[in-house]
């Protein structure tokens, strides 16, 4: 057994080597990279992306981050091209295989057909000679000095170069097609992140209702309409303005400041100046607000007037949060 000291030291000298790793590609970004950048942007076709091996698995997060940013793209595995697969590929698209040695069998069967097709052929690729980059159009080389694996035989610096080298041409594509959150968002409509990127204000606000009481309105009136819209608070209106807002804390300091409430209004007790949000805005914006404030509703306005109340409760159903 090793001690946590001994194991510690083990995984910082991992993470270095890898480190170390990545620092020496950015050497290796050459002029084919750029070319292959502008293949891309012009290609009427999609992205297939190739390999085998612990390569497939780095092939297909690839795919994954290229369709998630607007460069549509298709996983092809390596050894099922060759019994069928080869069908995925039309005329119009692109096609990187990836691999560290290059040189690989069922690498040396496809590349042959895959230049018949006269597809362009991009490399990513840890060795210069292979017969890999031998044969592509373009080579983006992923060569490291050695695997973090103690026997230098497991891949693991090398998938890690292989993986930054698509993050690279990922993040190269998004950029110049001035692909934005809203763009982000439109691919990603489940799960905490689509709804940040897209769910507003007014999309959970509407099902809240609206309540509100008079600055003349009496304490009791003010606890049923706490209580009716289970909200936590009300709003506070004078003259068809937003006045003031009253909280289940509001209500609790007024007990304990006040023995007789008889003669309370919902002004003597409500905090003035409530925080607001527009019911146009992102849903994650209004957490944000409260979470800067330390406060579990904002009032929400339309053009300043009145909208309704957005709970953190309803940001943490819908997963936002």
């Amino acid at each position: 057994m090793k001690s946590n000291s001994e194991i510690k030291k083990e995984a910082i000298e991992v993470l270095q080597l890898e480190a170390k790793a990545l620092e020496a590609l950015t050497k290796k970004i050459t002029d084919d990279f750029a070319e292959v950048v502008n293949n891309i942007l012009n290609l009427k076709g999609r992205v297939i992306v190739s390999g085998i091996g612990k390569s497939a698995i780095i092939a297909q997060k690839i795919v994954a981050t290229l369709n998630s940013t607007g460069t549509p793209s298709i996983f092809m595995h390596a050894a099922d091209a060759i019994h069928g697969d080869l069908g995925i590929i039309q005329e119009d698209d692109l096609i990187i295989v990836i691999s560290k040695s290059g040189n690989t069998p069922e690498i040396k069967v496809l590349i042959p057909f895959l230049k018949q097709a006269k597809n362009k052929l991009v490399a990513i690729v840890g060795n210069l000679n292979s017969f890999l980059a031998q044969q592509a159009d373009y080579v983006l080389d992923t060569t490291v000095e050695r695997e973090a694996c103690p026997n230098n035989l497991a891949p693991t610096t090398s998938t890690t170069a292989q993986l930054a080298m698509g993050d690279a041409l990922a993040v190269c594509l998004q950029t110049l097609r001035q692909f934005t959150d809203r763009d982000f968002a439109k691919y990603h409509p489940g799960g905490a992140l689509g709804k940040q990127l897209y769910l507003k204000v007014s999309d959970l606000s509407t099902n809240n209702g609206k309540p509100t009481v008079l600055a003349t309105d009496n304490v009791r009136t003010t606890i049923i309409t706490i209580t009716k819209f289970r909200l936590g608070a009300t709003v506070v209106m004078e003259d068809d303005q937003i006045i003031g807002i009253i909280t289940d804390g509001d209500i609790r300091r007024m007990l304990e400041n006040h023995e007789d409430t008889a003669k309370l209004t919902a002004k003597d007790i409500m905090s003035a100046n409530p925080k607001q949000i527009e019911e146009g805005e992102l849903a994650i914006n209004a957490f944000h607000k409260m979470k800067d404030n330390n406060i579990s509703q904002l009032v929400v306005v339309s053009d300043g007037k009145y909208a309704g109340i957005i709970h953190i409760q309803d940001l943490l159903k819908e997963g936002i949060i």
